[in-house]
């Protein structure tokens, strides 16, 4: 294969390229456009406090997935896990419209606080208790 054929196979993969990159920017705008009733009509209520359950969830999910061996001083560690419902308890306050949106991300916040600062305090106290006795 000589030197002119690479060059034109090369052009012409950038033609087919240019004309793929063309396509894709019209599905873009095809799918913007029938979209937008859609997001014109979403409720930020409803889009916020779908964030927070959702929130719930994985939080929930993960910390429960923590194997039983791992649940005496590396609890502690793992309930920082939490801080995912942190970040979105944060956004839900941050971002929300309406007043109970804010509780919810406040009250998310709060919880997962409490979890995270709970499981650090545990730890520390296992690991007194591990230093009096000599382990």
């Amino acid at each position: 294969m000589s030197m002119t054929d690479v060059a034109r196979d090369a052009g012409t993969l950038a033609e087919r390229l240019q004309a793929l990159a063309n396509e894709a920017l019209a599905l873009a705008a095809a799918a913007e456009r029938a979209a937008a009733p859609a997001i014109a009509a979403a409720d930020p209520f409803l889009m916020l406090l779908t964030i927070f359950l959702l929130a719930c969830f994985v939080g929930y999910y993960v910390v429960w997935s923590v194997t039983p061996a791992l649940h005496s001083p590396l609890m502690g560690v793992t309930n920082a896990i939490s801080s995912v419902i942190v970040v979105g308890g944060v956004m839900a306050v941050g971002l929300a419209e309406s007043a109970a949106a804010q509780v919810f991300g406040f009250l998310a916040v709060l919880l997962a606080s409490v979890n995270i600062f709970g499981g650090f305090l545990v730890t520390r106290r296992m690991l007194s208790m591990f230093k009096r006795k000599g382990g």
